[in-house]
């Protein structure tokens, strides 16, 4: 595993006896569809570490959008661990060593952090809990990704939800964001409704804030964030393949992600659809890496 800057300074290990509450990795690659290339995405997590650097001295100042230090005034508790080897179209194999490693951060124990690549990462990502259910799947997304099959493939970037929703120890998924047109038919938005997943349109968050994604996850629950870049408004999240307008804001991003570890437990964690060849200066990558910055406050202080 490599990287070339770890996110915010961290080490890629804590000294003896001491166990991080949170643990990053990276996958460029995961269930690459026959026809696409997706080598655009695979920069992306370096690109979001590069963006933190620009903060990796001011981990101990005060942090308005958690209310104190990253850390609550505790000595740093997460580290980075770089990338996992993957290869574009060796989708098994992308497949299980990101699972592989999901597993093994959960045993130390500790949260998985995962920066992608495309959505299909997040397929492993859940299967990697299969032995820590039973877990919710909070998805922030523009699209609700329910599609069986692109040409046949079952675990693409369009697949996620519906292959979620086939895992046993997944107990319910709440989708918020949604927005526009995708790859979504009546079909899919019929499977998913058979299933359960409750939606919650951007709008909705617009009009009634975020407790309307929010009041869908059981108190108390064990939560697996999903979040693509595509659910915040192409304004401040310009480097998506999809872009599309009217997508959540920056304050309601951190709010749900602040909400929800008031509410639950969060017990993973994924950041994807990071597209680099469409960011405008930089603008995405700081924005996904001030989103991590609040997920890593929100996990340390429900410890």
């Amino acid at each position: 595993m490599t990287a070339s800057l770890p996110f915010l300074g961290f080490p890629d290990r804590l000294g003896d006896g001491h166990t991080p509450c949170a643990v990053i990795f990276g996958a460029g690659h995961g269930s690459t569809y026959p026809v696409k290339d997706s080598s655009g995405y695979v920069s992306a997590a370096d690109k979001i570490r590069t963006a933190s650097q620009y903060d990796a001295e001011l981990v101990e100042h005060w942090d308005f959008d958690l209310g104190g230090p990253l850390f609550d005034g505790g000595s740093v508790n997460c580290i980075d661990i770089g990338d996992i080897a993957t290869t574009m179209h060796d989708n098994a194999g992308n497949r299980a060593r990101i699972e592989a490693k999901t597993r093994e951060v959960l045993s130390m124990p500790a949260v998985p952090v995962l920066l992608g690549g495309d959505d299909s990462v997040v397929i492993p990502f859940l299967a990697g809990f299969a032995d820590h259910g039973p877990i919710w799947v909070l998805q922030i997304d523009a699209h609700i990704d329910w599609r069986d099959e692109i040409h046949g493939e079952r675990h693409g970037y369009s697949s996620p939800m519906r292959r979620a929703s086939e895992m046993p120890h997944v107990a319910g998924i709440v989708q918020v964001g949604l927005r526009s047109v995708g790859s979504a038919r009546l079909t899919e938005i019929e499977a998913a409704q058979r299933y359960g997943s409750r939606f919650v349109t951007a709008r909705e968050v617009h009009a009634a804030g975020v407790d309307a994604a929010l009041r869908h996850i059981p108190e108390g629950a064990r939560v697996v964030v999903t979040l693509d870049c595509d659910a915040f408004d192409p304004g401040i999240m310009p480097g998506v393949a999809a872009r599309t307008p009217g997508g959540l804001t920056y304050t309601q991003g951190i709010d749900l992600i602040a909400g929800l570890g008031r509410r639950a437990r969060i017990a993973g964690f994924d950041l994807v659809e990071f597209y680099p060849p469409a960011d405008i200066d930089g603008l995405s990558a700081q924005t996904a890496a001030r989103l991590l910055v609040n997920a890593i406050g929100t996990i340390v202080r429900q410890d």
